[in-house]
Formats: structure tokens, sequence, C-alpha cells
């Protein structure tokens, strides 16, 4: 079923890849220059989710904790630990919460609504929403 839905999808013919490099660096320029304006903008950035997703687009596009300060993680594992590449710190939930930063930037894009639902609605957090795929911040 799979591959038969692959094949409808073109994923084996070269053509499917054609462009792929060049959408990903519009997806980094964008995503890089989008955290720069929020932080010449004066709002104060937090990252959450120490995914691995996350962490490669950090790297690929050269952000480290002058950009984005800390990233929360709920993994107690992870928490206290750095991402690789980057070196940006982990920390626990509670650090984003005493920060209360203007823009939290949701790394596992994936996870957005319940992030954000987990943010206002246990912690009242009332500040704005990034993620490196959407060409926007919402709040």
């Amino acid at each position: 079923r799979i591959r038969s839905e692959e094949e409808v999808a073109g994923v084996a013919s070269p053509s499917f890849y054609a462009g792929f490099q060049t959408r990903a660096e519009r997806i980094k320029d964008q995503f890089l220059l989008r955290l720069r304006e929020v932080s010449a903008d004066g709002q104060r950035i937090g990252g959450y989710g120490a995914a691995a997703k996350g962490n490669t687009l950090l790297n690929y596009a050269g952000i480290n904790s002058d950009l984005l300060p800390y990233v929360v993680d709920n993994n107690p594992m992870k928490v206290g630990k750095y991402l690789p590449g980057s070196r940006i710190p982990v920390v626990s939930e509670r650090v984003l919460i005493e920060d209360n930063p203007e823009v939290v930037l949701v790394l596992p894009w994936n996870l957005e609504r319940e992030v954000t639902s987990r943010l206002r609605d246990q912690y009242g957090w009332s500040g704005s929403i990034m993620t490196p795929m959407s060409d926007s911040i919402h709040l």
C-alpha cells in the first residue's frame, strides 16, 4: 500500500526531487530572517522542544544561543544538556514560564497546537508562537 502511494506521489522519479535544495535554502533563509527580525525588534525568544528535526534546522541555519538563548524540553534526560552543534542549552519548562518571552519558537512544528495549548491553558502564557515551517508569527 505504501509503495503504491509513493508511486502515485512520484517519489521514485528524479523530477520529484528537482528543486529540493532550492526549497530547503528558501525555508532556511526565511526562518533565519524572521528570527533576526524578532530579535532586532527587542523581543525575547524561547525555544520549545529539543527534537532532532528542529535541531537539524538550527544547525543548517547556523543558529546558536545568540538568537535562541535556550530550548525547553520536558524530557528530564535532555534538561541540563546542550543541543548538538549549536550548543544551545536545554532547560526545563519552568525556565520558559519564568522568562515569559514574547515569542516561543516551537521546533517540533508538528506539535505546534499541543505546545500552544499547554502554554496557554496550563500557564496562561499569552505571547506569540513561531514555527520554522510557517511564514508568520501568530498569537
